[in-house]
């Protein structure tokens, strides 16, 4: 693994570049603790997931992850972190379930929640943050002109002595009640597969949305070389790797973002755009594109990797991508794209993009 150089000293973002091989994938048990499959898990809430693949995978990839998969479904509701912890929903939701939740806001700017695997993480200012009484540690970079102090908090709710009646859980309580007692705006997803009857979260009326994939196919591209130039025991100089992966990302993000910089017979003025792509691009290919938008899940793109490798025939080349959300003022996204590279069944190309929060 190398990391790409970054331009400038005031760039938040890192983007690290991996080239390794998959361990054999077991469809019956996902695995989770090597990469690229720990990187995907360890991200918290995604905001879009993007496949590419060429027009010829078409056919496989529709009916496995579009008409064979129901698609994910996220809820927005308007609760107070009273309401939470002090209701059923924490019951059946937090101690018994295994949810996602996202509060609005920015942070460095506002008091952001979040909750996931059971761990409820707070992101407050130094008001709130004295106001509430709880144990938490400074957040973000010292020194950063114009930031007021933040404070970050964490408490695994799943913990046994998270409950009435023990000193810790009280106070949690009582923070919330007179301290952080606003009602915000929370976006929700349900990662288990039965919702409790009667469901708590009814009573707050939660809107229901499905992430339904938007499919875009034939788009005529011209596709650089997506294979790296290795020896037969080593990589390759560094250099030439860097120069590699920084071209190939570039490529792939345009394609996420139907750029016609990458579209065969594109003619822009080099006056407003010099781009090119990189190498003896292939001249005429045609690739398609399966996108999902809205509050996802890493346990979701984990899966639908997972599919997408058993649907593909071994040599086929795809590209899968997820980005999280916002992680501060910058609008900094944490994200992360596989590549496999054609003709190469195993191996892989990773570029992860880490935000500073």
């Amino acid at each position: 693994m190398l990391s790409l150089p970054t331009p400038s000293l005031y760039q938040a973002s890192k983007c690290f570049a991996t080239h390794g091989v998959m361990s054999h994938l077991d469809p019956n048990q996902s695995p989770s603790k090597s990469k690229p499959w720990s990187t995907l898990t360890s991200q918290d809430f995604v905001n879009r997931a993007d496949l590419i693949v060429p027009q010829e995978a078409y056919d496989a990839i529709h009916a496995k992850l579009v008409e064979g998969r129901r698609a994910p479904e996220f809820k927005r509701v308007v609760m107070s972190l009273h309401d939470i912890l002090t209701s059923e929903f924490f019951v059946e939701y937090i101690k018994k379930g295994d949810i996602l939740m996202l509060s609005e806001g920015q942070r460095g700017i506002d008091n952001v929640f979040s909750l996931r695997t059971g761990i409820l993480t707070m992101f407050l200012d130094k008001e709130a943050y004295e106001r509430a009484g709880l144990v938490g540690k400074p957040h973000g970079v010292k020194g950063r002109r114009g930031l007021k102090p933040r404070w970050i908090v964490q408490l695994d709710l799943t913990n046994p002595s998270m409950s009435r009646g023990h000193k810790g859980f009280d106070r949690l309580v009582y923070a919330s009640k007179n301290a952080l007692n606003a009602s915000t705006v929370w976006l929700f997803c349900d990662m288990a597969s039965t919702t409790p009857d009667p469901d708590p979260l009814s009573q707050h009326f939660p809107s229901g949305y499905t992430c339904n994939p938007r499919v875009m196919r034939d788009v005529s591209v011209i596709i650089p070389p997506l294979s790296p130039k290795l020896d037969s025991t080593i990589l390759g100089p560094r250099e030439d790797f860097e120069s590699f992966a920084t071209e190939i990302y570039e490529w792939l993000s345009l394609a996420r973002l139907q750029s016609p910089r990458i579209q065969l017979g594109d003619q822009v003025d080099p006056y407003l755009c010099r781009y090119q792509v990189p190498g003896p691009g292939e001249q005429g290919s045609k690739i398609c594109k399966i996108s999902w938008q809205g509050f996802l899940s890493p346990s979701w793109a984990r899966e639908i990797l997972v599919d997408v490798i058993s649907a593909l025939p071994s040599k086929t080349w795809f590209s899968f991508s997820t980005t999280t959300f916002s992680k501060g003022m910058a609008g900094d996204n944490s994200e992360c794209t596989i590549l496999r590279p054609p003709g190469s069944p195993g191996e892989y190309i990773m570029w992860e993009v880490k935000a500073h929060e």
